[in-house]
């Protein structure tokens, strides 16, 4: 009985909304570091969307992680 309880409480905290918002905000800053990277051709703006790309990536895997670690 306890493991399913455990079960229902980990797939209660891996549904969250919040932790899908979060993976909705890490895909459009990920979306705005590509679009910078390919719209202009500057060195310093190639890095300035590098670093925003990374951030969204950074973002979305710290959701997942979230969401993997529901226990």
């Amino acid at each position: 009985m306890s493991q399913d309880k455990e079960r229902e409480q980990s797939m209660e905290t891996a549904n969250q909304t919040s932790i899908y918002k979060l993976i909705l905000v890490g895909i459009l800053v990920s979306i705005l570091g590509v679009y910078l990277r390919f719209a202009f051709d500057s060195t310093t703006l190639s890095i300035i969307s590098w670093a925003i790309l990374f951030v969204g990536a950074f973002i979305c895997c710290k959701a997942v992680f979230k969401i993997l670690n529901a226990k």
